[in-house]
């Protein structure tokens, strides 16, 4: 039987909220700072103006001279939501960000107390990526990465609880003498859940196409799910039954949802006449009002494939803080999202200031990277523990799909997507320390608790020092210096 979940329901919701708070005063606390004289900076300066466009164009992108329209429109009517609330200011196209960087926070808390079943493990998580500086930064940035995310790990979270559904499901068949009834297993019915990640994977992909690699391997862990599932309540044909029961319905939640999710969020596109690319395919016939805007469509797909294809260094696009995937795990190679160093800049004490953002994981968090990776693979192979698979496995979707163009122009904020996973990793391990699993002697327990305690306290500690760079807090020249640890964060 499946490990039942801790009986503590509200102390692990009131731990959860009281954490959630605290992310909402850190990502929302002098959120309309910094900008560029009143605008967008870094690559706010494409999503701001283009969610301002949809906000008084009936939510479509019809002028190019806005900016590249190179992403699917989710995101983007995301950040125009704040505008609408709270104007074209830093704090409109700034605020819907935030609020997802609080939900990621509470998400990922939760998610936790659920794989580990433990409210303790959950608060670790919650405090660890509360205090993670890249996810701190995506989380108060006018930008589309923070959305991913958020649709992501609903998702990974969503199916992780259909796993749970199931497993009950079967140990009530189980009990009742239903496993045997069929050589497959029993029928599941619909699963409400799985069918929620499908429509946040479809969100997801309609914000930014990096979303279609969770598409696969949620799709993969479903299915590993149900076939666990089917073996170990004694299904005498498991791999039939999984293929027979269960494929086609994960096909039809975690493939046919999204896409039909995706194509749903260009109903403004398809309602209008002057969204781009759409009106690039007209042809007469029977069908032409359903076949020509789908066919446009795809026209501009092309278009933005080709796009995405072609920005590539060898192309000579090259910028000076662009990194490459092997330098994201540890984060070694930052980016610069705001830099002000001047006399104007004032607040720090002295003659000349300096008003950075830099988009840099917390380095307590990120440098324990291969080590915990490491114990993660130590787990799944010796342990066969299945909570660290999957989510080793949907970090390294984020992750490994990057290396199959290393010639292409990447940034460090497409790592936003590992942040969460590896931050459940860690907090499993943490886990372990806290509370082995084999019988230890009472100082080895407190040992191990003195030791996670510290670590957070380390990574709290880390993170305020980081703050000002993270902020915009004004600092001296030399405070900056201090900051940047190594050659590469320059």
């Amino acid at each position: 039987m499946h490990s039942p979940m801790p009986d503590d329901r509200l102390r692990g919701w009131l731990v959860a909220g009281f954490i959630t708070l605290l992310a909402a005063i850190t990502r929302f606390a002098r959120l309309n700072i910094p900008t560029d004289g009143g605008t967008p900076v870094f690559d706010e300066k494409h999503y701001v103006t283009q969610a301002w466009q949809m906000l008084n164009g009936g939510w479509v992108e019809d002028n190019p001279a806005y900016g590249l329209v190179v992403h699917p429109p989710v995101g983007k009517q995301l950040i125009a939501l704040g505008e609408a609330l709270f104007g074209y200011t830093a704090l409109g196209w700034r605020f819907s960000a935030a609020v997802a960087g609080v939900v990621l926070v509470l998400l990922v808390t939760r998610i936790a107390r659920r794989l580990a079943r433990s409210t303790l493990i959950g608060a670790i998580a919650g405090v660890v990526i509360l205090a993670d500086g890249l996810t701190f930064v995506t989380s108060r940035t006018g930008m589309l990465d923070i959305f991913l995310v958020v649709f992501v790990v609903g998702a990974f979270g969503c199916l992780l609880v259909d796993r749970d559904q199931v497993l009950d499901r079967y140990r009530r068949a189980y009990d009742e003498g239903r496993i045997a009834a069929s050589t497959w297993g029993p029928r599941m019915g619909f699963r409400w859940w799985r069918f929620g990640a499908g429509v946040l994977l479809g969100l997801a992909v309609a914000t930014k196409w990096s979303g279609l690699y969770f598409v696969a391997f949620f799709g993969l862990m479903s299915v590993a799910f149900d076939l666990a599932a089917r073996r170990k309540y004694g299904v005498r044909r498991p791999w039939l039954g999984t293929g027979i029961r269960d494929v086609p319905r994960a096909l039809l939640a975690l493939v046919v949802v999204p896409c039909g999710v995706y194509l749903a969020s260009f109903w403004a596109w398809f309602a209008s006449e002057t969204g781009v690319d759409r009106h690039a395919v007209t042809t007469d016939g029977r069908l032409s009002g359903i076949t020509n805007p789908l066919r446009s469509l795809w026209h501009n797909h092309a278009n933005v494939l080709a796009f995405h294809a072609g920005l590539t260094n060898s192309e000579g696009h090259v910028h000076p803080w662009e990194s490459k995937p092997w330098t994201w795990p540890m984060g070694l190679r930052p980016m610069m999202y705001y830099y002000a160093e001047s006399d104007a800049v004032t607040g720090c004490g002295e003659d000349v200031c300096v008003r950075a953002v830099m988009l840099l994981g917390t380095p307590a968090v990120w440098w324990l990277a291969f080590p915990v990776i490491a114990w993660a693979l130590w787990r799944i192979v010796a342990w066969r523990d299945w909570r660290y698979a999957v989510v080793l496995g949907a970090y390294l979707a984020a992750f490994l799909p990057w290396f199959v163009n290393v010639d292409r122009q990447m940034y460090y904020f497409y790592a936003a997507p590992m942040a969460p996973f590896f931050v459940l990793m860690l907090a499993l391990a943490l886990g372990q320390i806290w509370s082995p699993e084999r019988g230890t002697t009472d100082e080895r327990r407190v040992l191990g608790r003195l030791v996670v305690c510290c670590y957070l306290a380390l990574v709290i500690a880390n993170f305020a020092w980081l703050y000002p760079i993270l902020s915009a807090v004004p600092i001296t020249p030399e405070l900056w210096q201090q900051h940047l640890w190594l050659p590469s964060w320059r």
